[in-house]
């Protein structure tokens, strides 16, 4: 961490702003472009160092109130499967589900003419659901596709 708790960048921003705003009195009569240097460069820095300091704020935070590695569920082939929502799913319902998603996948295919390749990355998602969050996802890929099934069939009459 270090002994100005991340913030070098904030620190070495800062102290050059405060040189260049006290220079900026001791020239401000000197040359008319130097002044003009000044009145760019010094607001620039305060803002430079407003901004580092603002981040390393956001990056502390952030390491401080971000989830652990050792908070994250694993997944595993245990009977109860807990999803990113909290609710739990068993394994006999997620077959049940994977058993009406393929259906419904086959009841598409036969409507809409898929490439077999999209037709067999849905059978093997189908077959890899783990989460609620995964099952409705795909169900709403379903969904889509019978969306677009219906509106070439309306178009073809």
């Amino acid at each position: 961490m270090g002994y100005f708790g991340n913030h070098l960048a904030t620190l070495v921003t800062g102290v050059f702003a405060a040189v260049l705003t006290g220079l900026w009195s001791y020239f401000i009569d000197f040359a008319p472009i130097l002044n003009f240097v000044f009145i760019m460069a010094v607001p620039i820095t305060w803002f430079l160092t407003f901004t580092c300091w603002i981040s390393q704020k956001s990056a502390d935070y952030m390491h401080n109130h971000a989830p652990s590695h050792s908070e994250k569920k694993s997944l595993s082939n245990t009977q109860i499967i807990e999803s990113t929502v909290g609710n739990q799913v068993s394994f006999s319902e997620i077959k049940k589900i994977q058993d009406e998603l393929s259906v419904e996948l086959n009841n598409v295919k036969e409507s809409v003419k898929l490439k077999d390749s999209e037709i067999e990355r849905l059978n093997q998602e189908i077959s890899n659901l783990q989460t609620l969050v995964q099952i409705e996802s795909l169900k709403t890929e379903l969904t889509n596709l019978k969306m677009l099934a219906s509106g070439r069939k309306t178009k073809r009459k």
